[in-house]
């Protein structure tokens, strides 16, 4: 016996309301397995990002205040005595780390009347200790000289400085064009591109305004030590950071009593970034676990749909058996049954992706879902169909013709 889609559509056009059921199941879990895949996607990635620095090499010693301070005095005491640590290689000032606290985000423009808006990119102030204690050097233009150095004129910001930038930021700001000598402002400051550097990412890499695309948007600001106080990077050998960061809390701890060291952050910097990712870790295995439920719950329904079905219909499936019907007919029936419904839903379901995606642009600066996601989506639950609906297919075609004359 053969069969085509006619009488399979007007099976379930008599069983409407359970096929649409499960037609709009379909549909949820595709729309929601497409932009979980890709919000896991996106935090993986965002996890893997390349810091710019051999990240087992360095640490952040940052105190949160110190009033009666006075900043050239301050630092020179702190790194005299870090320095004479063994196992200290070299330290130097900054404002911060990758995967630290943000300090410098700042929106800038590419005119100074502040109308050619350029994003938001995080300025870190480096002074020279530290620009060769983290080993920077630009893959194009030139090494900050000693004259690059500047005092700060706002917080640690310098009125006008030639300064470095990351290569994402430069191909945002001009795209297919050289960046040096190129200019940006920052409110009334003015600073010039002398360097670019492959990568050094902001400390808050997929936070804030600029979302994930600008996870790798800084600049680095040539800073005179004095420009500012009480961030500190440390270059060690990585073995001994335990050791070290105990010996460093209880130096620091006699040298400066009148500061206050912030334990949080004050650690080397894979352990800053371990815990700057614990939130993504967290959604992504989250976001696992609902598109593990989701595609159980999905195929439960599939096959107590499919298993109900066989079962009000055993008397027609003798009948066709008794008809000549083979087994395979039957089974390929049923599979055929479930494909379409499954392509239904599919379709509905990546309508429904898009417009959950559109959603999260609108409101959490997410990009465009990528339109490759939507055939994976369909992939997987077409799969995962025909094997929910498998084992019922297969009782469905061990009935026996005899059951269509018992049944009568």
């Amino acid at each position: 016996m053969s069969f085509n889609i006619r009488p399979i559509l007007s099976t379930l056009s008599r069983h409407r309301t359970a096929t649409m059921l499960i037609v709009l199941e379909i549909a949820l879990a595709c729309a929601v397995l497409c932009n979980a895949l890709f919000l896991i996607t996106e935090r993986l990635a965002l996890m893997n990002v390349t810091s710019g620095v051999e990240e087992s090499q360095f640490g952040l010693v940052s105190f949160r205040s110190c009033e009666q301070c006075q900043p050239a005095e301050f630092n020179a005491r702190i790194q005299s005595a870090l320095r004479a640590i063994p196992g200290i290689k070299s330290i130097g000032v900054v404002s911060a780390l990758p995967f630290a606290s943000p300090t410098g985000n700042a929106g800038i423009t590419l005119d100074q009347a502040g109308k050619q808006f350029g994003g938001v990119p995080h300025f870190y102030g480096f002074g020279p200790s530290a620009i060769s204690t983290l080993g920077l050097h630009p893959t194009q233009g030139r090494n900050f000289t000693d004259v690059d150095f500047q005092p700060a004129a706002l917080y640690f910001f310098p009125a006008s400085a030639d300064v470095w930038i990351t290569r994402s930021l430069a191909d945002h700001l001009w795209p297919n064009e050289t960046p040096l000598g190129r200019s940006f402002w920052m409110d009334k400051f003015h600073y010039r591109v002398a360097g670019v550097l492959a990568h050094f990412v902001r400390p808050n890499p997929g936070q804030g305004e600029t979302g994930i695309t600008g996870a790798d948007w800084s600049v680095i600001l040539p800073l005179l030590d004095s420009a500012q106080t009480g961030t500190y990077v440390i270059h060690a050998t990585p073995t001994q950071w335990p050791q070290l960061m105990q010996e460093i809390r209880k130096t620091v701890r006699q040298i400066a009593p009148e500061a206050i060291l912030d334990e949080e952050q004050s650690r080397p910097l894979a352990e800053l970034r371990h815990q700057f990712f614990q939130r993504d870790r967290a959604m992504a295995w989250l976001l696992v676990l609902v598109i593990m439920a989701m595609l159980l719950v999905t195929s439960l329904g599939i096959l107590g749909l499919a298993s109900f079905w066989v079962q009000q219909r055993t008397k027609q499936i003798g009948i066709r058996r008794a008809l000549g019907a083979t087994r395979g007919q039957i089974l390929r029936y049923f599979q055929t049954e479930n494909f379409l419904i499954s392509s239904l839903g599919i379709a509905l379901g990546m309508l429904l992706a898009y417009l959950i995606n559109q959603l999260l642009m609108q409101h959490y600066a997410l990009p465009r879902l990528p339109l490759y996601y939507l055939p994976i989506g369909a992939l997987v639950l077409w799969v995962l169909g025909q094997a929910a609906v498998f084992g019922p297919a297969r009782r469905a075609a061990a009935v026996p013709p005899a059951i269509a004359t018992r049944s009568a």
